[in-house]
């Protein structure tokens, strides 16, 4: 954590077990082989990028709730919310000939509007081996202080050379891209990342992973999701039914099955959190 909140990136090296590691990437290789080419210069037009990736695979389950990370976002984010939430999944795949991504901040996701606080935390998970030839990602460590108009010059960025198994751990601040792949073989990279639980998400979970399917998740993954109260007053819903056919107020948890017919909004937990801030503050 002291280098991630210095530099805004840290490698961790070999956390995916090789066994897990080749699984993964058989789980991914259909969905990656079947996706086009992006349609801009941000996205690559060599660059494929893969979503509804909880949906989708069973490995990639595991990593989202990988304890590491989860760690690391509860010091990094709940500073700032009662809950953190999964912002995006995405199976990165840089092929042959892709030039290198514009540096960039992953928080513009919400403009230019959260620069006073650290709203996300991500992770670059190594597929296949990183290297500078093959699109390694482009970092510019200390930059978080940085004015969002800033420009790095080529001394100042550093890429994030890893061998297959390992994951890079970055904010939402740091300025980065995704390397040139000057050499003759794909590199993919399993992009996860998370933000605070009263944010919308990049990727729409409740799209990409539907209550048919959370519904046979654990109830830990569910909540990550989305599929959970961001805060007292925060993510509730009132069933579309016929007239007194069923409860007017009720936590997203009821579309998976998992809560009485009861109205309520979110839990005394959450209630005594956002209580006792209002009273610090």
């Amino acid at each position: 954590m002291a280098a991630l909140r210095r530099d805004g990136a840290v490698i961790v090296d070999d956390v995916i077990a090789p066994e897990a590691l080749a699984a993964l990437g058989a789980e991914l290789a259909p969905y990656v082989a079947a996706t086009p080419n992006g349609r801009d210069s941000f996205t690559g037009n060599l660059t494929t990028r893969t979503g509804a990736l909880v949906a989708r695979s069973a490995q990639v389950r595991a990593l989202v709730m990988d304890r590491l990370i989860a760690a690391a976002a509860d010091a990094l984010l709940l500073p700032f919310c009662e809950r953190w939430q999964l912002h995006l999944t995405q199976a990165i795949r840089i092929k042959p000939g892709q030039g290198a991504q514009v540096i960039h901040r992953d928080r513009w996701a919400w403009g230019t509007h959260l620069g006073h606080l650290e709203p996300q935390l991500n992770t670059i998970w190594a597929v296949t081996d990183f290297t500078r030839a093959n699109g390694a990602t482009q970092v510019v460590p200390g930059s978080l202080d940085w004015a969002d108009s800033r420009k790095p010059e080529p001394h100042e960025i550093g890429y994030a050379e890893m061998r297959a198994g390992s994951v890079l751990i970055y904010t939402g601040g740091v300025f980065h891209g995704g390397g040139a792949n000057v050499s003759d073989g794909d590199r993919i990279g399993l992009n996860l990342t998370y933000t605070l639980g009263w944010l919308r998400q990049e990727e729409n979970q409740y799209l990409a992973c539907p209550p048919d399917i959370a519904r046979d998740l654990p109830p830990e993954l569910q909540a990550v999701l989305g599929y959970a109260m961001g805060s007292y007053a925060l993510g509730y819903y009132t069933p579309p039914l016929p007239p007194g056919a069923g409860p007017e107020v009720v936590p997203p948890e009821y579309a998976l099955g998992r809560s009485g017919d009861d109205s309520t909004m979110g839990d005394a937990e959450l209630l005594a959190a956002i209580t006792a801030e209002v009273a610090a503050n």
